[in-house]
């Protein structure tokens, strides 16, 4: 049975006493912590699913970086991604946003994030070494190279990146849509910032094209566009310039619709855009996923490109976590929040 579980989702999944503690600690903390929201925060419900989508597009995003073992296979939504851990991130997540806004509600909501941020590294850091001591989580062989030396009782240093990463842009996607919960009323906005935008466009794309590098190699492009190791300023303007042109068109047509409306535009726009360039990269070899990333495919691929069907789920995973973290930094800033 167990070698059954290992082939199934390349990890094993048989439950261990250091797996089920966990389990227990989790769903104990998790079920006082939401209980305790649910006192005082009004429609707790789609806050939330909020969060929970945004954790779970990250993780769905990016686990072939990283192995969850030993949970037992009740614990498991695809592969290795367990909605047990989907679940934890979420709680403590929702916890401190809400601390942090209950406590300090004067503050300008660029402090607030930057605090939550903060906070959550200190948090999330120490979870993480609990976890990989624990036995539960282990590293993509790519991780492990990308790492090299950078190594704390079993926990790449490169963790001090990766965290906050993870967390601003689960962050800025789950505050987006409580922009929607709420029904805030915003500004409207009279023409694109667009030196703002590209800008924040930029950003965020290549903090997200540095945490994800060891999943794929950008083979072929210029030296002189190399910033770190693979990555690539011609790639990620690549996908900057996508993201402008959607910008664009979801400014022109519309601006008028409800936020939430706007973002679902704006996510089937950018995906139709870049869907077909990231396949005409895999397929001209400028795009080679490493052998993690091949590992999780299911062996599906698209007729006569031969490239698997699973970046036509990641690009909309990838674009949903971009477009979110850009668009509530402009809210912000539109705002003057």
């Amino acid at each position: 049975m167990a070698s059954l579980l290992l082939t199934a989702c390349g990890v094993d999944r048989t439950a261990t006493l250091g797996g089920l503690g966990f389990q227990a600690a989790v769903l104990a903390a998790s079920t006082a912590g939401l209980f305790w929201l649910a006192r005082f925060r009004e429609r707790l419900a789609p806050r939330v699913a909020a969060m929970a989508l945004g954790v779970l597009i990250f993780e769905l995003f990016t686990a072939p970086m990283w192995h969850n073992a030993h949970l037992g296979a009740w614990a498991y939504l695809y592969r290795d991604v367990s909605w047990v851990l989907t679940l934890g991130w979420t709680v403590l997540f929702l916890l401190v946003v809400e601390v942090g806004d209950r406590l300090l509600p004067h503050w300008r909501a660029w402090r607030r994030f930057l605090l939550n941020l903060l906070v959550l590294t200190l948090l999330v850091v120490p979870l993480e070494w609990l976890v990989v001591r624990l036995g539960i989580r282990s590293y993509a062989p790519e991780v492990v190279e990308a790492a090299r030396g950078g190594w704390v009782d079993g926990l790449p240093l490169a963790v001090l990146y990766y965290v906050p990463v993870f967390s601003a842009l689960v962050l800025g996607f789950y505050r987006y849509w409580c922009c929607v919960i709420d029904r805030t009323l915003l500004i409207p906005v009279r023409r694109i910032r667009w030196r703002r935008g590209l800008l924040l466009t930029l950003g965020a794309v290549l903090l997200f094209e540095l945490m994800v590098e060891p999943m794929v190699v950008n083979r072929g492009f210029p030296a002189w566009s190399l910033l770190y190791r693979d990555v690539s300023l011609v790639m990620s303007g690549l996908w900057v310039l996508v993201i402008a042109i959607t910008a664009a068109l979801v400014y022109r047509v519309g601006l008028t619709l409800p936020v939430s409306v706007r973002f679902i535009l704006a996510l089937a726009i950018a995906t139709a855009i870049a869907l077909p360039i990231e396949y005409g990269l895999v397929w001209a070899g400028y795009r080679v996923y490493g052998a993690s990333a091949v590992a999780n495919f299911s062996g599906f691929s698209i007729p006569l490109l031969q490239t698997p069907v699973e970046i036509a789920f990641a690009i909309p995973c990838y674009l949903a976590l971009v477009i979110g973290f850009i668009r509530y930094w402009e809210i912000v800033l539109d705002n003057d929040l």
